[in-house]
């Protein structure tokens, strides 16, 4: 668990950058091009790296976005052998954005709930 936090906390590092830089879209490349790795994986898998990045978060040097959140989340789950799909959705009023995981359609990083809250406007 130790090596999987830091590396959940290398990766929320590696994603700070294109975030203050505004390249969204290098980050969005960087997970939709991020491959699923070939090992055996089931529902302990997801749980454990979810604990992981939340660690991470936690010793982050700052508050940790929601959308740097989950594509870490996501790269750290492609590399444990879990298709996880980053979404982005919106609502319309109040008006706001936001950022999750959904592995088979469930979302794993969340409330279950979220999905019904926002339109989806991508997944990767």
């Amino acid at each position: 668990m130790f090596f999987l936090t830091v590396r959940a906390y290398l990766l929320l590092l590696r994603f700070e950058v294109p975030l203050l830089r505004g390249k969204f879209h290098s980050l969005h490349d960087s997970v939709r091009n991020h491959a699923v790795l070939k090992r055996t994986a089931n529902d302990e898998t997801t749980v454990t790296v979810c604990r992981a990045v939340d660690l991470a978060c936690i010793w982050y040097w700052k508050q940790v976005l929601c959308l740097q959140r989950s594509a870490a989340t996501v790269c750290l789950l492609r590399d444990n052998g879990v298709f996880a799909e980053l979404v982005i959705g919106a609502q319309h009023l109040p008006f706001r954005a936001h950022a999750w995981v959904e592995v088979q359609g469930r979302t794993v990083n969340d409330k279950s709930y979220t999905s019904e809250i926002y339109a989806v406007l991508d997944r990767c």
